[in-house]
């Protein structure tokens, strides 16, 4: 079992930058691969970012790519989630979510646990 809490939601203006953060606890960090989901207002929750439990592998979704970039510090037991260049239309609530699986996915099914979700309003 694992507990996940995201932080690091806010209000930013279109073009600008945003770190989230989800702090893990309960068994050992290094053995969840971890992703980010978000999910806007009437809209389904979509994958954003994943990295892999060796932590040498990053998938992102193509929405995303070059803008956004997830990291691990094991030692905090802690996934962020960089962004940069932000669009209107990444506001959303982003959810940060643990595997016990060896590979990764790119879907809600592939997770077994889930954060509470921290809010990002991107605003024009």
């Amino acid at each position: 079992q694992v507990q996940l809490v995201e932080s690091g939601g806010g209000l930013v203006q279109a073009g600008g930058s945003l770190r989230l953060s989800c702090a893990a606890s309960g068994r050992t960090f290094s053995g969840y691969g971890m992703g980010w989901f978000r999910q806007a207002p009437g809209k389904e929750r979509e994958f954003v970012a994943a990295i892999s439990r060796s932590r040498a592998s990053t998938f992102y979704a193509d929405s995303v790519k070059g803008r956004f970039t997830i990291s691990t510090d094991n030692a905090k037991n802690t996934v962020y989630l960089q962004m940069n260049s932000l669009y209107i239309e990444d506001t959303a609530v982003y959810y940060c979510a643990a595997t016990i699986r060896v590979i990764v996915g790119t879907t809600i099914k592939d997770y077994d646990y889930w954060g509470q979700g921290t809010q990002v309003t991107v605003s024009s």
